[in-house]
């Protein structure tokens, strides 16, 4: 047992709590014993006042007496909806101590993306990505673990945390095996609410050490009364004890200072005293014993409890309009009366419960009056309009503009460190100030922006209410119905989303805001699978985009769109790369078209760069994504769009030829989009490449587990896949050996895109593994799906698309005519960037032609490639013709 100090009762409530200290203990210490070692997390949960603060006291000075730095935080009742606050309390103490340079060195890249969200960095005016922020805080506290080895973090409260806190402990949590950092955090049960629970529910999942406090047993509420009172306490009194504190620690140390200050004799006849004393401890009894001081105490107290934590004297006092002498008195007696606690970086209630029992008991006017004049007094000490959006929060509405516009103000200092949510707070209670008439539309445009990333169906129902009234100007409501449609195409309802961007077009005249929703309702009609006039969009699109020139970004959006209509459709090659060309600026993306810029959807970018990669102008695409993957990591865009981006270079490399960097590439894309979601579309785009680039290696076996885990199976979403999905999975249930299967694939792939008018035989080569699988059942089929893919891959002109058209009827042929068509292919491949395909086709002409010097140079390809498969075929077949 855990004993107390003698007349005292400062370890009291850590009696019965040997299991937690231990596990402490051990955790500390391998913690400190190497440098090397992984830290962990301990999670401590209870009712209040069962001692979880005690215990985290006790967790501080093992820490401490180990050598580890220890830092702490402490998540407030009152404070839940301030974003970061636990985790600035973390760290900020650490952080101010870095000049600007040392910071900026230190955290590097990170520097610009989680110092708005430490209050380091002064926010830039672009909304911050969540995600980002959320990563960018991960780096952060990982590389102050290192440098502060061995580094304990302590959370109390952490029920109370805010909800952006909670996500990055929940990120950080995942990381903690790795680095040397211990974090212990305390909790109440069900008191977390919305998505601070599902955060703080991430966080106990991780724990090493998962403990329940529980309540003091009657012997050790025996013990401690004891230890407080003396050994003459009698059992009958000390049974009292803990039969009106049911046994809660916290209660029952108040209960026993309360007996002292009384001077009541710890005997059997004094055991009735005991329940009057102990309601003065909580609830009716606490606001009884805080009045008895007096008005002026009283309304401090309530000044406290409205600032909530971290109390600043001075802005008490002011809140509480009294006299700095009047309120040092009022402080000294709240202290005395072990209500607040003060030291020299201000003062807290005594216990959680206090603060809430104080703020409760405020009358609800005068409690709503106070938020206002405290919002006032933060504002007026120079602090942001975030810092004050809290007590405004809190406040009545009254029809004051200058409400809103604080309000307003709130949200975008939220929005660009990261917290929308906290936005989405402010600009609903700005609605209901309300709004003046002339902003109303735009309180409900900046909100619908506020939640596009968390919630599309919110977004969508404050647009359309945006966009029924009047005050938004042309391009505001043009904006507004671009959300609007990306948030319609992601809540899966596109035929609305195209139908909101038509009836806005009808009000324009022609110029640049017409051309940019024009350009937005053929990206999303682009990249929906289901189209029904699939040809006669393309027709308009050509139209639309023939005679633009690129001058502005509305043009060179349907520039990019319509290179990916021709290349999808396997138009000539060379218009496909010539309209790219005019997409760009001096060779590379327009400003406002950048991998980072919102204005416009990232599919946009996506398009062009496939354009590039099937149109073999493989140099370009990689740039392009290369690009893309440093902007993002720079960004610190961590989430969907960083993992197509790897998605896409990877396909790229699989084009080039360079197997291993592929399958590394797509690999990592895959890793980013499991930590996004599960089950979405960017897994089975993922899914594919991997798929193909593993077929290729000629890794079958593991080409299906890949699309056994992430269900790369029909029905798939109603998107276009690049490279079309379908053909790699009618590919691969062939290599598996499921025939049937695949030829039913393949045979619906074709039906599907031949009514959509795709015909590019690179993006899509279902006609060549359906003509190989068919050659020996129904050869004169097979040989019609050639001839008219060949047609196709002529008409489309890149080596690549000719060269796999000749490969494939060679394989039809025999004799001398397949040697022919063999050769003429590897030499189009040869020309062409695709390396891997080069490998097969030499490989392929040297077992046809029965020439080792082409099947070496087949075999030095295909190592190069690290195509393993084709190494081992043509290996086996060398070994043959050198026989």
């Amino acid at each position: 047992m855990t004993q107390g100090r003698p007349g005292g009762a400062a370890l009291a409530p850590l009696w019965e709590r040997d299991d937690e200290l231990a596990a402490v203990t051990q955790a500390v210490e391998e913690l400190c014993a190497d440098s090397t070692s992984g830290g962990g997390l301990l999670a401590f949960s209870g009712e209040a006042g069962i001692g979880k603060t005690a215990l985290l006291g006790e967790v501080r000075r093992i820490a401490e007496a180990h050598g580890a730095t220890v830092w702490s935080a402490r998540g407030g009742e009152a404070v839940t909806s301030v974003p970061f606050n636990v985790v600035r309390q973390l760290l900020q103490p650490e952080l101010v101590s870095f000049s600007p340079e040392e910071a900026r060195e230190y955290l590097g890249d990170w520097f610009e993306i989680a110092g708005p969200a430490l209050g380091v960095v002064e926010p830039g005016g672009r909304q911050a990505d969540p995600k980002a922020v959320c990563e960018g805080l991960v780096e952060a506290v990982s590389r102050l673990a290192q440098l502060k080895w061995p580094l304990a973090l302590l959370i109390d409260d952490a029920h109370w945390a805010d909800q952006e806190t909670l996500h990055w402990l929940a990120a950080f949590a995942q990381r903690l095996a790795e680095l040397p950092v211990l974090v212990v955090i305390a909790h109440r049960p069900g008191e977390a609410k919305d998505g601070g629970a599902r955060h703080l529910a991430a966080v106990t999942a991780t724990a090493r050490t998962f403990s329940t406090l529980r309540a003091l047993t009657p012997d050790a509420a025996a013990g401690l009364t004891r230890a407080t009172l003396g050994e003459h306490a009698d059992a009958p009194f000390c049974r009292e004890v803990w039969a009106v504190t049911g046994g809660n620690p916290y209660e029952s140390v108040e209960l026993l200072a309360k007996v002292q200050d009384s001077e009541l004799e710890p005997v059997e006849s004094s055991a009735d005293a005991l329940r009057a004393l102990n309601r003065t401890a909580k609830g009716h009894g606490l606001i009884a014993r805080l009045e008895d001081l007096g008005t002026d105490v009283t309304r401090f107290a309530w000044a406290a409890a409205i600032l909530g934590t971290a109390i600043s004297l001075e802005t008490a006092t002011r809140l509480a309009g009294m006299s700095r002498a009047t309120a040092e008195a009022c402080a000294e007696r709240l202290c005395a009366a072990r209500i607040l606690i003060r030291d020299a970086d201000g003062m807290e209630f005594v216990h959680p419960q206090i603060a809430s029992t104080v703020y409760r008991s405020i009358p609800g006017a005068t409690r709503t009056a106070l938020h206002g004049v405290a919002a006032a007094v933060v504002t007026q000490d120079g602090r942001s309009p975030a810092a004050a959006s809290r007590h405004l929060l809190e406040v009545h509405p009254e029809d004051d503009p200058e409400v809103v516009e604080q309000l307003r103000r709130a949200a975008a200092e939220h929005l660009a460190v990261g917290a929308p949510e906290a936005a989405r707070r402010c600009l609903e209670r700005a609605l209901k100030e309300p709004p003046l008439p002339e902003i109303h539309a735009r309180v409900l445009y900046e909100l619908g922006c506020a939640t596009l990333l968390t919630s599309p169906a919110t977004t969508i129902r404050h647009l359309r209410e945006a966009l029924s009234m009047r005050g938004l100007d042309q391009e505001l409501r043009v904006d507004a119905v671009c959300r609007l449609s990306q948030a319609l195409v992601h809540n899966d309802q596109l035929e609305e989303g195209l139908r909101a961007i038509d009836e806005e077009v009808e009000r324009l005249d022609e110029g640049p805001a017409r051309l940019r929703l024009q350009a937005v309702h053929y990206m999303w009609e682009g990249i929906h699978a289901g189209e029904e006039d699939s040809p006669g969009r393309s027709r308009r699109l050509a139209a639309l985009a023939g005679p633009l020139s690129g001058r502005d970004n509305s043009e060179r959006a349907l520039l990019i769109l319509r290179a990916f209509d021709a290349m999808t459709r396997g138009e000539n090659a060379e218009l496909v790369v010539e309209l790219c060309d005019r997409a760009l600026v001096n060779g590379r993306l327009a400003p406002g078209l950048g991998w980072t810029d919102t204005e416009w959807s990232f599919e946009l970018r996506l398009m062009l760069g496939g354009s590039y990669a099937f149109a073999d102008r493989l140099d370009r695409a990689e740039s392009l994504f290369t690009e893309a993957v440093r902007a993002y990591e720079t960004a610190g865009w961590s989430g969907g769009h960083l993992a197509l981006s790897h998605a896409f270079l990877g396909y790229v490399y699989r084009r080039r030829g360079r197997l291993i960097d592929a399958e590394i590439s797509l690999r990592e894309s895959l890793r980013l989009a499991d930590r996004v979601g599960q089950g979405l579309p960017m897994h089975w785009e993922a899914a594919s490449m991997l798929v193909d680039t593993l077929l290729a290696r000629g890794h079958i076996d593991e080409a299906g587990a890949i699309a056994d885990r992430y269900g790369f199976a029909p029905p798939s979403a109603s998107t276009i896949y690049v490279p079309d999905a379908p053909c790699v999975r009618g590919r691969l249930l062939l290599a598996l050996g499921r025939t049937s299967e695949g030829l039913a694939e393949l045979e619906a792939t074709a039906k599907a895109l031949t009514a959509r008018g795709q015909y590019n035989t690179v993006l899509a080569p279902w006609a060549y593994d359906l003509a190989r699988a068919l050659a020996h059942e129904d050869p004169r089929r097979a040989e019609h799906l050639v001839s008219d893919a060949r047609m196709q891959a002529e008409r489309f002109g890149t080596d690549t698309a000719i060269g796999e058209a000749l490969r494939c009827a060679a394989a039809l042929e025999s004799g001398a005519r397949s040697i022919a068509l063999y050769r003429q292919a590897a030499t189009y491949l040869e020309a062409s960037p695709c390396a891997y395909e080069h490998a097969v086709a030499r490989v392929e002409y040297g077992i046809a032609a029965g020439s080792a010097p082409d099947l070496e140079r087949g075999l030095a390809l295909a190592r190069s490639c690290g195509a393993d498969g084709l190494v081992a075929r043509a290996r086996e077949r060398l070994a043959l013709v050198r026989g």
